[in-house]
């Protein structure tokens, strides 16, 4: 899975998101997100299809929204997605909260099924606690590969970070620019300084040093190439240091329906 891709959470005007994608995967992105909950898959479907990239070298991944998650609305919904996006497998699929229909049993049922069948090549789950990462694994017959989380510098997820090395999970960083307010942040800004960087690239860098794929939601062409410049950056062990310091518990995303101990 490459570490940066492209994010699309709230790109939902149709023509903007298709050549949003489209000028990502020109630019070298080869990572793309998105979820049945943002309404634009037929968007991120087409941009897909107008870029000139392969289909294979392109990591897709999309998310099963919580009132899609017994385990036949699973298959359909997927089937419908991959409809939609014009696909004939994903790359990576997940269950987009702990919340609403989720069962583990039958939703992760449906899951492994889809592996089997050969419609999805990977698990992955999304806004799950350790708790509940800990139960899917457990539950599924087929590794569970990423969960995807809100992660920034102003919300390590130390916690969590270290409960999915420790059990081989890969983790997604949304929102990760903490909507914006990374720039605001003196720590970066000085960081960024020093590489002649923006404090949004040294966000990204940070989490890259984490071992963390981030992907930040960008619809213009500047945004997009700003992020995916910040691959040059390097930061070193005092640069690390200092933005762990920072030691704040910022969270942007919260909705009613997040888990429990959130």
């Amino acid at each position: 899975m490459p570490m940066l891709g492209l994010g699309t959470w709230q790109n939902d005007d149709p023509s903007e998101c298709t050549e949003s994608v489209k000028t990502a995967l020109e630019m070298g992105y080869r990572h793309i997100d998105t979820a049945q909950a943002y309404g634009n898959e037929e968007a991120v479907g087409e941009g897909i299809e107008q870029a000139d990239v392969d289909r294979e070298d392109v990591f897709l991944a999309t998310k099963v929204w919580i009132d899609q998650l017994n385990h036949d609305d699973v298959v359909e919904s997927t089937k419908e997605s991959m409809e939609k996006l014009g696909v004939d497998y994903l790359d990576l699929l997940y269950i987009h909260w702990p919340s609403g229909d989720y069962d583990p049993e039958e939703t992760l049922g449906a899951f492994d099924e889809l592996v089997e069948e050969g419609l999805i090549e990977r698990i992955g789950v999304s806004n799950f606690t350790p708790d509940h990462l800990e139960e899917a694994i457990e539950t599924a017959e087929n590794p569970i590969f990423a969960n995807q989380v809100e992660m920034h510098p102003l919300l390590p997820q130390e916690e969590l970070r270290e409960f999915a090395e420790e059990n081989d999970v890969e983790l997604v960083a949304y929102s990760p620019l903490a909507r914006g307010d990374v720039m605001d942040v003196d720590v970066l800004n000085d960081v960024a300084e020093k590489h002649d960087a923006s404090a949004v690239q040294v966000s990204l860098a940070w989490l890259r040093e984490k071992g963390v794929t981030a992907i930040p939601k960008a619809t213009s062409e500047e945004h997009i190439r700003d992020n995916w410049e910040s691959l040059a950056v390097d930061l070193d062990e005092e640069d690390v240091q200092a933005i762990d310091d920072i030691d704040e518990t910022d969270r942007k995303v919260n909705p009613d329906f997040a888990p429990d101990a959130w």
